[in-house]
């Protein structure tokens, strides 16, 4: 009876010594990473790495969309087919309405008037494409002033933000 009893209170001292054990680890594991929730406020609240992917997501976002309209804009005048130019239209608008529902992340919350007033540039500029591929004799160089505007805006906000000035347009053009 007493080898039971025995038995029993050491099996009860081991899960409850694990139990602890396990608890303790995690914490440990949670200090020597520096993911306690302070330090993981303190990541997510860094504007500067919030602004790098904001701007890589959004240079992704465009380029998934105005491909073809790349393609219209290098292609010599004697490539630029009505199939081409139908194309390049449908891509400047997509990437238009693309823009129009881009979300800036909360961590950028103090930049968010001037990236919306970037993002209304851009937006504005592809459309103006669109609306240019659509005439019989186009021209862009409005629409790539306004661009121009876009991206200086951004690039003003990454300066802002402590970081160097960068252009989105080297990502999408």
């Amino acid at each position: 009876m007493k080898k039971i009893g025995l038995a029993v209170s050491a099996l009860t001292l081991t899960v409850g010594l694990a139990a602890c054990s396990g608890e303790e680890s995690q914490t440990d594991k949670k200090e020597k990473d520096g993911t306690t929730e302070e330090a993981a406020a303190e990541v997510v609240a860094d504007p500067k790495k919030a602004f790098v992917v904001f701007n890589m997501e959004l240079a992704k976002k465009i380029n998934a969309k105005d491909a073809d309209l790349n393609s219209f804009e290098g292609a010599k005048e004697e490539e630029k087919t009505p199939e081409l130019l139908a194309s390049a239209k449908e891509s400047a608008t997509a990437t238009a309405e693309e823009l129009k529902n881009v979300q800036i992340p909360s961590d950028l919350e103090e930049y968010k008037s001037d990236i919306e007033a970037a993002l209304t540039d851009l937006a504005d500029s592809y459309q103006a494409k669109a609306e240019e591929l659509a005439k019989e004799a186009p021209s862009l160089d409005a629409a790539n002033e306004t661009f121009a505007k876009g991206d200086d805006k951004l690039g003003t906000v990454a300066e802002k933000i402590g970081l160097f000035k960068s252009s989105i347009g080297n990502e999408v053009n």
